[in-house]
């Protein structure tokens, strides 16, 4: 088939979209490449189409287990063969993708970076016949990126395996120095780079000054209909915002981590269905989330990078049609983004405390836990040693930094189950415990091969069934395994902790004071350039697009900036003048009888003109023409 077909019969596109082609081919021409595609732009395709097109596997490593687990599931849709393996899956279900990989017709192995560090699955990965390493995410390999994982580092080492397949790493952001040092870690064999430009002709970006930002956010919505994301950065803040907008009439629901699988799946189907307007959220919402129609992105917290920034304003208008990014902040805010990174890197001595605190709390003696990965309840753990969250959070991301530990993000498992018995001992017992026969009958009809290895059991699916309730299936499950009759494990849906290394005493533990130092002037940094973009003057798109590098630019004409610069101080003098002609004005009301994107400037000439005693000012904050 040629590329046209596949991706017709696959994905029902009669084209690619620009750029797709070009890295594509690329890619079958065994090339390494580095694709630079902005939000929306496709990058899944470039990696699935060749590999489609070639004989063989694609090994594609992503740092997001619920990323993964929607491609394959994308990928099973498509009646495409695909697995994913990551922390906290069991033996057996690893040793049984791997083999199918190997002896079977998988197309897709997706696998999370700190995965490819076990010396079991290196092996049997040289088993398989790779045709494609794909690397999401790529700008993680770089200490320059702004979600560095030091596991990325050790992705080179496929090289050695597959000398002569190519790499395609891929990102959505990326700075000239990021860039470069993709190319340079992943051991390129040529410099080689496919680019979109990070112009977005549609998006309007806006950043405004305001004190009131969830007034100015109504503003906004009601102004422009359609459907939103609000991005906030407290997890309880998304319900309190949420709240405000249903009480004003704009639908809306709340999204975050420490929500359950079935709350985040209903939630984001029902904001992807248009059943709810506006999603308010933390930034654990949208990765993955293709929906084109969406008109409004706001943020009301400022974030800690441009290319976080970019990456999430980009949800918006990926229909092509004109879309608003809009960034809310203050003072407070400005004060609050520098608080946050003192917190983000603590002392020292914190962080041995809950290095030596973790190894007591999850029972891990000196000396083992390599490769061992366990469930971990941040807030327990807190209470348990008396820890104060947030320093805590960042002292394990320290952690993660320095490669001690990996930190999963909440990964929804469903239950598994495994008959023990064979089907003669199996019958002797339904007929002896006719209270779980039904059950027992009900889950050889639904499911396949529970007596030769774990399946996926579902019992919100078996209560609907047996028209019953969840407790009560979950219940009758545990006590067969009681009874020896079959193995369960119960479905989960909390953050894991991998340890990278054995454990050692907390007075040996090493952390790079260059690394650290370097990642602390970095985070600085970040922070800097996003304040001096709320603080530009020229043109919002020009200043996104200089700072990942793109030269020769020109003012997008459509930001808030833009439109400030076209109506002249000249022009917004004579407005005032003329308004004060008829009466005179309240200082708040005049400035307010302004658009948002003009009253800085507003406020600006009044100045000039009371300084200049061209308008006066009464005891009563009336203005009037001198």
């Amino acid at each position: 088939m040629s590329l046209e077909e596949i991706l017709k019969k696959y994905w029902g596109y009669d084209q690619f979209r620009p750029l797709q082609k070009d890295i594509i081919q690329s890619v079958l021409d065994s090339k390494d490449t580095l694709a630079l595609l902005p939000t929306g732009g496709g990058k899944s395709i470039c990696f699935q189409v060749p590999a489609l097109a070639k004989e063989g596997i694609c090994i594609v490593v992503s740092p997001l287990i619920a990323l993964m687990k929607d491609q394959v599931q994308n990928l099973r849709k498509r009646h495409i063969a695909a697995e994913c393996i990551f922390s906290g899956m069991h033996y057996r279900d690893i040793d049984r993708i791997l083999d199918n990989c190997i002896f079977g017709n998988i197309k897709f192995l997706y696998l999370s970076p700190e995965r490819l560090q076990t010396p079991l699955l290196q092996a049997r990965i040289a088993q398989m016949k790779v045709n494609l390493i794909a690397i999401d995410e790529a700008h993680c390999i770089s200490q320059w990126g702004y979600n560095f994982r030091p596991a990325y580092l050790e992705i080179v080492a496929l090289r050695e395996l597959f000398p002569k397949v190519p790499f395609l790493a891929l990102t959505a952001t990326a700075t000239p120095q990021v860039v470069q040092d993709i190319q340079e870690k992943l051991a390129f064999k040529s410099p080689h780079v496919i680019k979109k430009s990070f112009h977005r002709a549609n998006l309007v970006y806006v950043a405004i000054e305001e004190h009131g930002k969830e007034k100015k956010m109504l503003e906004i919505l009601r102004k422009v209909r359609g459907s939103a994301i609000v991005y906030t950065r407290s997890r309880k803040h998304t319900k309190a915002v949420s709240d405000y907008l249903n009480a004003r009439q704009i639908s809306a629901s709340f999204y975050h981590a420490g929500l359950s699988h079935d709350q985040r799946n209903e939630r984001q189907e029902d904001w992807i269905n248009n059943k709810k307007r506006v999603m308010v959220a933390t930034n654990a919402f949208g990765m993955g989330i293709d929906k084109p129609d969406v008109r409004n992105v706001i943020h009301l917290d400022l974030p800690n990078s441009l290319e976080a920034y970019f990456q999430e304003a980009g949800r918006a208008g990926r229909d092509e049609k004109k879309a608003f990014a809009v960034l809310l902040y203050n003072s407070s805010d400005l004060e609050r983004l520098s608080k946050y990174h003192d917190i983000a890197f603590p002392e020292f001595k914190l962080i041995k405390q809950v290095y030596k605190a973790l190894g007591s709390y999850l029972q891990l003696a000196v000396g083992a836990g390599k490769g061992s990965t366990f469930d971990f309840d941040l807030p327990s753990f807190c209470q348990t040693y008396d820890l104060k969250p947030l320093t805590t959070f960042h002292s394990l991301k320290i952690l993660q930094d320095a490669g001690w530990i990996h930190i999963s993000e909440s990964i929804y498992v469903p239950s598994k189950m495994k008959i023990l018995v064979s089907r003669e001992g199996l019958y002797s017992y339904q007929v002896e415990n006719k209270g779980n026969d039904l059950l027992l009958k009900t889950i050889l009809r639904t499911y396949q091969g529970a007596f030769s290895h774990p399946i996926n059991i579902y019992e919100k699916q078996l209560a609907r069934f047996l028209k019953t309730n969840t407790e009560k299936i979950i219940h009758a499950l545990k006590k067969m395994q009681i009874d020896g009759i079959l193995e369960f494990f119960p479905q989960k849906d909390i953050p894991q902790i991998t340890f990278l290394q054995e454990r050692v005493p907390a007075e040996n533990l090493t952390i790079d004071q260059e690394l650290f130092k370097f990642l602390k002037e970095r985070d600085a940094e970040q922070i800097k350039k996003v304040i001096t973009y709320t603080k530009d003057s020229k043109c919002r798109s020009n200043f996104l697009q200089l700072y990942f590098g793109e030269k020769d630019t020109k003012p997008c004409g459509i930001c808030d900036l833009c439109l400030l610069n076209k109506t002249s101080s000249q022009n917004l003098e004579e407005t005032i003048l003329k308004k004060l002609e008829n009466k005179a004005w309240k200082l708040e009301d005049l400035i307010n009888d302004f658009s948002s994107i003009e009253r800085d400037k507003v406020i600006e000439i009044l100045s000039y003109l009371l300084e200049n005693k061209k308008i006066k000012k009464a005891v009563d904050d009336q203005i009037s023409i001198s």
